[in-house]
């Protein structure tokens, strides 16, 4: 059983926020440290300080070289720096930018080099992570260069309800001109692929909200919906995609027609995440598909305003924790059994 227990790296993200508690958090529960090897890329002098800020007893990390030392049943940290470093609780700095990229750059290297299995990203500061090394709107495009992907998706995910979004992070004036057939296709094959290879769903259905008001009121409100996205989600059918839609955003969450529905794509950010950290705030995960790797992350931020105070909920954390888990060993199970099928065609051939 241990030999089929997944490697987890974990990024310490911004060290002035709650990411330290959260990651003790979720490793101080035994059934985490039993369904993974969990290896946390941070500093041991920056894990001690944030410890004495969380009222857990009998929790230690163990130290180690690399990702390929670390312990069963152990909470495993890597020291990615070992100078001393000044921690400011709930305030923005630049050397918590320097430390947060240093942790996700000795990860992503980790994960490309099959040392770990997934990553979990602890919440970085957009703006302090800033660089000539980083120069995204965060994790989710960093990944997909990393990676050398173009095609991928930001995928909310809590239980049963999943919602992507056909643009991300940009500004608002920006999205009708970002909002096209091609950009949705390309999302819906994205999610599409996603929810049978990673998910394990056969036969997946895909709802599409509109972008307009009441889904453009058949053209009163606005002609995306006629023009765009209704063709895309035609189109997206006739390659064997079960996409729905277009839905009004209001009602569609309004009268939980959401459940009906292995995944919603939404057209923008805010129309897709509002319903979704309404409703799965505390254990809400932000996973990336389209990657040939797996990483998830909670579904919120840094929370600067309760940093070191010993109220963040670990909820979302340890979802990101398990989610990667489950990722990883649906997507070993697929190819596997993809493996098998070209095996017993081959058979059949000969015969």
């Amino acid at each position: 059983m241990h030999d089929n227990l997944v490697k987890v790296g974990m990024t310490h993200g911004d060290i002035n926020g709650i990411g330290y508690e959260i990651i003790i958090k979720s490793l101080a529960l035994s059934y985490i440290q039993e369904c993974c090897i969990p290896v946390v890329y941070g500093a041991s002098k920056v894990a001690s300080y944030h410890k004495k800020t969380v009222d857990i007893k009998d929790f230690n990390f163990n130290l180690v070289k690399n990702a390929e030392s670390a312990k069963e049943k152990r909470a495993n940290i890597i020291n990615v720096f070992d100078d001393d470093v000044k921690i400011d609780l709930g305030t923005s700095t630049e050397i918590a930018g320097k430390l947060s990229l240093l942790s996700l750059e000795q990860a992503v290297d980790d994960l490309k080099k099959k040392n770990i299995d997934v990553v979990v990203t602890a919440p970085i500061n957009k703006s302090n992570i800033q660089s000539a090394e980083f120069n995204f709107p965060g994790h989710t495009e960093y990944l997909a260069k990393k990676f050398n992907v173009t095609d991928y998706l930001m995928l909310m995910v809590a239980d049963r309800f999943r919602i992507g979004t056909v643009t991300s992070h940009i500004p608002l004036k920006d999205v009708p001109a970002a909002i096209t057939k091609q950009a949705i296709l390309t999302k819906l094959q994205v999610l599409n692929k996603s929810l049978i290879e990673d998910f394990a769903i056969r036969k997946p259905k895909i709802a599409v909200l509109g972008l307009n008001p009441h889904a453009g009121d058949n053209g009163l409100l606005g002609k995306e919906e006629n023009d765009i996205i209704i063709p895309a989600i035609q189109t997206a059918f006739e390659k064997n995609i079960m996409a729905f839609g277009p839905f009004p955003a209001d009602g569609f969450f309004g009268s939980s027609d959401f459940l009906k529905y292995d995944a919603v794509l939404a057209m923008y950010h805010d129309q897709g995440l509002i319903p979704f950290k309404s409703m799965a705030f505390d254990n809400g995960v932000n996973y990336t598909a389209g990657l040939p790797v797996v990483r998830t992350s909670p579904a919120h931020g840094t929370a600067y305003d309760i940093a070191g105070k010993d109220l963040a909920s670990p909820g979302s954390f340890k979802e990101a924790i398990l989610l990667a888990i489950e990722v990883f060993n649906n997507r070993k199970q697929y190819k596997e059994l993809n493996a098998n099928a070209l095996n017993f065609t081959s058979l059949e051939d000969e015969n």
